[in-house]
């Protein structure tokens, strides 16, 4: 399967898979698109009830499709492009849906995954399931919007350790910080995911929005609104010499040299 956002239907169930194949459904930018598409479509639709969210085989999503990094992240203006109306976009279609989501986390959860997932309403996830956002090994931040986003999901101490110290955890580690609802063993996540969609998808739908309104106006007071400056000057960087050195590093397959 080519780098895609599949979505199918079971009754009031939606599935959204995320698939790259080779890449461990690594995002691309046709993805951001493709997702962000997806979700205002469900947005709109009156039948369903409950969305699971999964990758593709056995990963959830490793992060961005960094093969693809070279050709726009070097210029301030396609990387400020990317974030904010490629990535955001995507990520707050998502957060608008008012259909409970379900993330369904087999294997590598990383930078974009763990930014997908924490749109989510209720995650679950395999013991060898791995988190982390280790993007300061290739030179650069997570954007203010994400990173707030990410922060709000998993807290502060777990937020400033996987950024700050490139560092990687496991499930049990996510589940003790409140972001995962269950650990589950790695062949019993995908059931498990699709029974708790089934007992979202039995109870009251517009309850269920309501309750979503509530928690969009609860996020939306703990500071999002607060990072337009921020976001003003996030992607200065884009030419920097620790960015490329970081990105050129990963692709060719070395320690990178700050």
């Amino acid at each position: 399967m080519s780098d895609s956002i599949t979505l199918h239907g079971e009754g009031p169930i939606a599935f959204v898979t995320l698939a790259n194949a080779g890449r461990l459904n690594a995002m691309t930018r046709a993805m951001w698109r493709e997702l962000r598409t997806v979700f205002e479509g469900l947005a709109r639709d009156a039948s369903c009830r409950c969305v699971v969210v999964r990758g593709e085989g056995a990963a959830f999503c490793a992060g961005g499709d960094i093969s693809e990094y070279p050709s726009f992240r070097f210029d301030e203006a396609s990387l400020r492009e990317f974030h904010e109306n490629e990535v955001w976009a995507a990520l707050a279609a998502m957060l608008a849906c008012e259909v409970p989501l379900v993330a369904q986390i087999e294997g590598a959860c990383m930078g974009a995954g763990i930014e997908i997932a924490s749109c989510c309403d209720i995650r679950l996830a395999g013991t060898s399931a791995k988190f982390g956002a280790p993007i300061a090994k290739l030179g650069f931040p997570m954007a203010p919007r994400e990173a707030a986003l990410v922060r709000s999901a998993i807290g502060d101490t777990l937020a400033r350790d996987m950024l700050l110290a490139a560092s990687v955890h496991d499930a049990q580690r996510l589940y003790d910080a409140g972001f995962l609802v269950r650990v589950l063993p790695d062949g019993d996540v995908a059931g498990e995911a699709l029974a708790h969609a089934q007992r979202v998808a039995a109870l009251a739908p517009e309850a269920a929005r309501l309750n979503k309104r509530t928690f969009s106006a609860l996020r939306s007071a703990s500071g999002q609104d607060l990072l337009a400056p921020l976001v003003a000057v996030a992607y200065d960087y884009a030419d920097s010499d620790e960015h490329r050195e970081g990105i050129a590093a990963f692709l060719g397959k070395r320690t990178p040299v700050f």
